[in-house]
């Protein structure tokens, strides 16, 4: 099972837990284990305040758009998820037209309004150890999709997860949180 370029739906199980009613977007996934950004939470933190932080005189373009919590690992990291031919130093191609980079070759470009027009910034990363995600989706934690780049970077944030469920013909409101016998 390789589940790169895949969308994790958390399904209602997950009530309590961090990925409640997040939509993570698979960047790699191997024997050794699996990286992701959550695609749909976004933080009280603007592309712009980010990048005027770091120094690099932003466009004001940017003042409404947030940067996302990308996940509990590596909080203090920033990422960006973009679509585009062209890569920056350390990117990782994870199909064709996005790519994952955490180099401020990229974010320069972005303040200089010379970076990709479809792009999501985020702080942290979601992360699994070998065999972790394929233990999740076995205890139906889960649903899994193929990646859409329309709901990656097209939609609004509070529409991802449901957008996502429907490419699947699931209407996330209607599962049920607990499995039950009777």
């Amino acid at each position: 099972m390789n589940l790169t370029n895949h969308f994790l739906l958390a399904l209602p199980t997950l009530q309590q837990d961090y990925f409640a009613a997040t939509l993570t977007y698979i960047c790699e996934h191997s024997a050794d284990g699996a990286m992701g950004i959550v695609v749909n939470q976004p933080s009280d933190i603007s592309v712009f305040e980010l990048l005027n932080n770091l120094g690099l005189q932003p466009s004001r373009r940017w003042i409404d758009d947030p940067v996302i919590a990308g996940g509990p690992v590596s909080t203090d990291r920033g990422f960006m998820l973009y679509a585009a031919e062209d890569t920056y130093e350390s990117s990782l191609t994870v199909t064709d037209g996005v790519h994952l980079t955490s180099s401020l070759e990229s974010l320069r470009a972005v303040a200089d309004n010379e970076g990709p027009e479809q792009f999501l910034i985020a702080r942290g990363y979601a992360g699994w150890s070998a065999g972790q995600l394929e233990s999740e989706i076995a205890r139906n934690v889960w649903l899994t999709v193929e990646a859409s780049q329309s709901i990656l970077f097209e939609q609004p944030f509070e529409q991802r997860l449901d957008a996502a469920a429907k490419t699947l013909g699931v209407e996330l409101s209607l599962v049920a949180p607990e499995a039950g016998y009777s």
